[in-house]
């Protein structure tokens, strides 16, 4: 392959060049080659600094590749193959750009050595991916992507005013160690935090990711948040407060995925659920909990795009992904159903799927470095996924009931990509040694130890049994048309109302100074007509020997000031 070259510009030039390719299979094969070269190219590079640019009075290393960021650029090309793969039939030019330039921007980011690069692939990653949420061409989409921009703009410039200050004061732009010690540091957290979906920062997600199109969801589905804990590892790893942070991320969706009735907002529950294992592993910071972090993040990738695919199969096919509207669709999409199910024994981490090789790493950091209290929360949210995911997912749409929809199975390249995935996750929880490999530090841990094993298993088996009697007994929330309620509530309802007021009153504001200035106005015209209006006594004509006699005395006083 050629030396130097950044594998995010084969993604993000081919892209653009796509469009100059005839539409159908000509154009599709093209873009399926781009990321094959892409990740033949990354494969390729040894490990160190490739490309500087010198730009603006400073030096910029646009490629910087070591175990952190090739496993995450990896992931990243696998990812973009499935989406094009499953995106095959697809016609339209905005979603094919974007469902490329997109992953070429988060390539970019990974491979960023400084963090100007960075911010540039930064924002790109946001404005190409807001047209995979309004390719579905629906006021709601709409509306969801100005809301998802907005967020994602945000993210970007509070990143920039934390380069800016961080450079001002230490002269470097270097992406590496960054801490919390200072005002630069802290923008840049919390930056890193409004992607990676922090607590209370998170409603950007569940609020744009269900609104997108079939294939957009899946393609944002492996992203942003990703390229978020990247950054959150390079940056800040070993931060304390990561730890609480991921350890409430992890405990706090599952109440509102159990009571969702959209399934792919279901599943954008479950990725905060499962970013919050990320995340404490990276507030951890030891060598196993990096480990953790980063191979849990490949793995959930894959069985997350797995998901988002059965769904958007199911939302092709059925027209809904209301779990209360859906049921018995076992019967016309046994194949999808099938690839599901691997998906959620996946997330779930049985033993011989991915989740479970991976997961496994973060828990083992946790206990080891005496954060028990967390532990025992990451247990309950590993319990809580298996309720949500594991079971909910392809209960409620192939399962729970009849529904009496009947339609066809998900089309071929469909399940192509979904074979695809569930056959890398399998991989990766049968043989965790191929992953454990190429993961930034050496991997000295068995995921298959009895204790392990058995105790996994019981967790997997008291939640299975805690979901079957609370079905049975009616206790289980149904599945409904509702609207749940989340922290955006407050920003939607009584901070816009507040907001309105606030205007409302400035313009009152103004209306009344606005008033004053006039009536004041008014009145200095009247007091100015008093005087010199037609009738006014500077008006009048003056007889000549009254002017004459004002001439000379202001002569005299001229006279009198010059000799005192």
């Amino acid at each position: 392959m050629i030396d130097g070259l950044n594998p995010a510009l084969i993604l993000v030039c081919g892209s653009l060049l796509a469009l100059l390719a005839p539409q159908g299979r000509s154009r599709n094969l093209f873009m399926l080659a781009l990321p094959v070269l892409g990740a033949l190219q990354l494969w390729s590079l040894p490990y160190g600094e490739h490309a500087r640019v010198e730009a603006f009075g400073l030096t910029l290393t646009t490629l910087r590749l070591d175990g952190l960021s090739f496993a995450f650029a990896l992931v990243f090309h696998i990812a973009a193959l499935l989406a094009v793969i499953y995106a095959w039939g697809l016609r339209d030019p905005v979603q094919q750009v974007a469902g490329l330039l997109y992953p070429g921007a988060a390539v970019g980011a990974v491979l960023a050595g400084d963090l100007v690069t960075l911010f540039l692939c930064w924002e790109l990653a946001a404005v190409s991916s807001v047209f995979l949420i309004w390719a579905r061409r629906t006021r709601r989409a709409y509306r969801a992507g100005l809301r998802y921009l907005l967020a994602q703009v945000a993210s970007g410039l509070l990143l920039l005013a934390g380069v800016i200050i961080r450079f001002r004061a230490t002269g470097s732009i270097a992406f590496g160690g960054l801490g919390l010690d200072s005002p630069g540091g802290g923008l840049i957290f919390v930056a890193f935090g409004i992607k990676a979906a922090f607590p209370l920062l998170h409603n950007w997600l569940q609020d744009a990711y269900p609104e997108a199109t079939v294939t957009g969801a899946v393609v944002l589905s492996a992203f942003t948040t990703k390229m978020a804990v990247y950054a959150l590892a390079r940056g800040f790893a070993g931060t304390e407060s990561l730890v609480a942070i991921g350890t409430l991320m992890a405990m706090f969706p599952i109440f509102y995925a159990v009571i969702e009735n959209d399934l792919r907002r279901v599943l954008a529950y479950s990725m905060n659920n499962q970013l919050g294992f990320m995340v404490v592993g990276v507030g951890i910071g030891t060598p196993l909990a990096l480990d953790g972090a980063v191979a849990h993040a490949f793995a959930d990738i894959l069985f997350k795009a797995l998901l988002f695919m059965s769904m958007g199969a199911v939302l092709l096919r059925a027209g809904t992904v209301n779990g209360s509207e859906l049921g018995g669709l076992y019967k016309s999409m046994p194949l999808t159903a099938g690839l599901c199910m691997v998906g959620a024994a996946s997330i779930s981490a049985f033993p011989l799927f991915s989740a479970f090789a991976t997961k496994s790493l973060i828990l083992e950091a946790a206990a080891r470095e005496g954060h028990w209290i967390p532990f025992l929360f990451l247990l309950f949210a590993s319990a809580g996924v298996f309720h949500h995911a594991g079971i909910k997912i392809p209960y409620f749409a192939f399962f729970a009931h009849d529904s009496g929809i009947r339609c066809e199975e998900a089309p071929r390249h469909m399940l192509v990509a979904m074979g695809l995935a569930a056959a890398l996750c399998v991989g990766i929880g049968v043989f965790p040694g191929a992953l454990y490999a190429i993961l930034p530090y050496p991997v000295a841990f068995d995921p298959y130890t009895a204790t392990h094993v058995i105790t996994q298993l019981q967790l997997l088996a008291w939640s299975a049994l805690a979901f079957a009697l609370l079905v049975r007994t009616g206790v289980y929330p149904p599945e409904l048309r509702s609207v749940n309620l989340d922290f955006d509530w407050f920003y939607r309802k009584p901070l816009l109302a507040a907001a309105a007021g606030a205007w409302g009153a400035a313009l009152r504001a103004w209306e009344g100074f606005n008033r004053l200035l006039e009536g004041s106005v008014e009145r200095l015209i009247a007091a100015l007509a008093l005087h010199h209006g037609q009738r006014g006594i500077m008006a009048a004509t003056w007889p000549t020997t009254r002017m004459v006699l004002w001439a000379v005395l202001l002569l005299g006083a001229c006279l009198i000031f010059y000799y005192l």
